[in-house]
């Protein structure tokens, strides 16, 4: 069946309002995938109308970033206007993190933006916790009956889900074979990229295809965050682990940059990749070095700008074919992949990035988009299906699988806390983090790498990440598998718990290791008489600096190895901005800047004060202000 096809948005919205009776459960994607000019005139109706119910079930409703100070105000808005220009807010977001949802309209989500919604109760009280290969059954159990996303169209008028064929087929099977209609409507938006793979819908799949050109817009582009040298030494170290003709899964963010980063340059500058390495450990066994002969094969459910730029670079280059039997030969050596045409070197099940990322997927040419399948979370994140076939499939391209995620704790005893804090609050999500974490202990020759920086920054001080327990988990301890911090990597699969503690101390930053070392004695999973070895003692980051300043100078550990949105002004303007924020918290540091901003009489650039509304501040206030900023230049 044909679908209706619209060119307005309000006639598709009055469709929605008209077919649906009584109370809607509208489903939308993750990410990008959300069409938000429709969402919002839908919205906007129900919003009026307290007589039917709105829910919304979705995951990571993206906001443009919003300044909490007229001076981080006066930075930002010209960033925002030139990098998001015309994208869309959704409208319910807004009402949702000021508080103002009506009482008629509900917002449930399985993953939030992070850190987001802390102390937003309403968001915290609708999060679904689930796996996301559970996500397509958890959204149908909230009684879906409205799916809306935002689509590619192709010249000879196929429609692609494009960012996000993660949920939406799987979605529909299961209201099919429950019995249940549901109204899907696709918002043609002409900025989406036309990815393949399961991306790429029958004509008949949706009920609405709206082609009204004010659904096109800039889409959500969260620009590359910058990489430190604490973040380097992370991704050094996990580079290490990735071996040569494996599978790799990486995650969003400066880590997942670090690492990708980190394999580009074990391919091309071995060398210096090696010297890095040897800073830590010069007599380390076990880690994988030299160039990638045979190449990776990127397997995440998150396609990162950073796996793009490993296939641009020739490291994910390990080409899977969709027959088992193929595969396996391929595997075993008795065929070669040059001898097969086609082959895929990159799935993924929806995607996320800067600006660059998606022009360089709008332009990439047949070839190279034929090689990046887009497909279901089902299969990414897990391995078993209902066809053995598919199953044994799964398990022949995933060979020697790194299996990357981010963390935020992980105890003495080896569980991972990486979704929420210890009292119940959620950060973000639990995402498919889980799932790869189980996938790597079911494969047999992959490994689950957790990485974390050691220690984070509060208002109070450091604070260590590696603690001796923890009021919440994602990864339960009995799936440890690697940790990897900037101090270096815990292998801590099949260890006893005592061995555990100590590898894991290993990592941790000695500012903290003598009151973990206290509590894992105190609870006897320590030998009473077990000192850290004086080695150990010396994870600082003024150590760690002073053993990669070398090569940060060399420009080999630059702050953005993908490049940025930001000029090099404003890098520079941020830098003292964050530098200028964090001792706001400590006092003693804000006067002590202030003063000897005065003393040695630093200026900032009449460039940088303009920007920044200071270049006519008068007053006291003013005046200090424009010291701080100098002083933190």
């Amino acid at each position: 069946m044909n679908p209706q096809v619209l060119t307005r948005i309000d006639d598709a919205v009055d469709q929605v309002l008209a077919r649906i009776d009584g109370p809607i459960v509208l489903g939308l994607p993750l990410g990008i995938g959300k069409p938000n000019p429709f969402v919002n005139r839908l919205y906007e109706r129900m919003r009026a109308d307290p007589s039917r119910r709105l829910t919304i079930v979705t995951a990571l409703s993206l906001e443009k970033p919003s300044a909490a100070s007229e001076l981080e105000r006066a930075f930002l808005d010209p960033v925002v206007e030139r990098v998001f220009k015309d994208y869309p807010d959704l409208a319910y977001v807004k009402d949702a993190r000021a508080g103002r949802l009506p009482p008629h309209i509900e917002v449930r989500e399985f993953f939030m933006k992070t850190g987001d919604y802390l102390h937003n109760d309403a968001a915290q009280q609708h999060y679904i916790c689930t796996n996301y290969s559970f996500a397509a059954r958890d959204m149908l159990q909230q009684g879906l009956n409205v799916l809306a996303q935002a689509v590619a169209a192709g010249q000879d008028g196929e429609l692609s889900l494009s960012s996000n064929p993660d949920v939406t087929a799987e979605l529909a099977e299961r209201m099919a074979a429950a019995g249940k209609p549901l109204l899907k409507v696709a918002c043609i938006n002409g900025e989406m990229p036309f990815m393949l793979g399961d991306a790429v819908v029958p004509p008949g799949f949706f009920d609405i295809v709206v082609t009204d050109p004010a659904s096109t817009h800039t889409l959500f582009a969260p620009p590359n965050a910058k990489v430190s040298t604490v973040d380097h030494a992370i991704g050094l170290h996990a580079s290490s682990l990735v071996r040569d003709g494996g599978t790799l899964q990486i995650g969003i963010g400066s880590l997942g940059d670090a690492v990708a980063h980190a394999l580009i340059l074990r391919d091309r500058q071995p060398e210096a990749h090696a010297a890095m390495l040897a800073c830590f450990e010069p007599e380390a066994t076990g880690a994988e070095r030299g160039p990638f002969k045979h190449g990776l094969y990127g397997c995440s459910e998150m396609f990162v700008n950073g796996l793009l730029q490993l296939i641009d670079a020739g490291v994910i280059k390990r080409r899977v074919f969709d027959d088992h039997v193929t595969q396996q030969a391929v595997n075993d050596g008795s065929l070669l992949p040059d001898e097969l045409p086609g082959g895929t070197l990159m799935t993924g099940g929806f995607f996320l990035g800067p600006t660059r990322f998606y022009e360089q997927l709008r332009r990439l040419s047949p070839a190279q988009r034929a090689a990046i399948r887009m497909d279901r979370i089902d299969r990414i994140n897990q391995l078993d299906s209902a066809d053995p076939h598919e199953s044994a499939l799964r398990r022949a391209q995933r060979v020697k699988a790194s299996f990357v995620n981010t963390t935020m704790k992980v105890t003495l005893l080896g569980a991972a806390a990486s979704d929420a804090l210890e009292s119940g609050q959620v950060v973000s999500g639990v995402g498919g983090q889980y799932n790869f974490v189980a996938m790597a202990h079911a494969l047999p020759d992959a490994r689950s790498i957790l990485i974390l920086r050691a220690c984070h920054e509060t208002a109070h001080g450091p604070v260590s990440n590696i603690v001796w327990q923890y009021g919440h988990c994602t990864i339960p301890r009995h799936l440890r598998d690697i940790v990897v911090t900037e101090y270096g990597v815990a292998d801590l699969r099949g260890q006893c718990d005592a061995e555990i503690i100590k590898r894991l101390l290993r990592i941790a930053d000695s500012r903290f290791q003598p009151e973990l070392v206290a509590a894992a004695k105190k609870h006897g999973k320590l030998e009473a008489d077990w000192a850290l070895p004086e080695a150990w003692t010396h994870n600082t980051p003024e150590a760690l600096d002073a053993k990669l300043h070398p090569f940060t100078a060399q420009g080999l550990l630059p702050g953005f190895p993908f490049g940025t949105d930001l000029t090099d002004d404003e890098i520079h303007i941020v830098a003292a901005l964050r530098r200028l924020k964090k001792s706001l918290h400590h006092p003693v540091e804000l006067v002590s800047t202030a003063l000897r901003s005065v003393w040695e009489g630093r200026e900032a650039p009449p460039a940088y004060l303009a920007r920044l509304g200071l270049d006519e501040a008068a007053g006291f206030k003013g005046l200090v202000l424009k010291k701080l900023f100098a002083g933190n230049l």
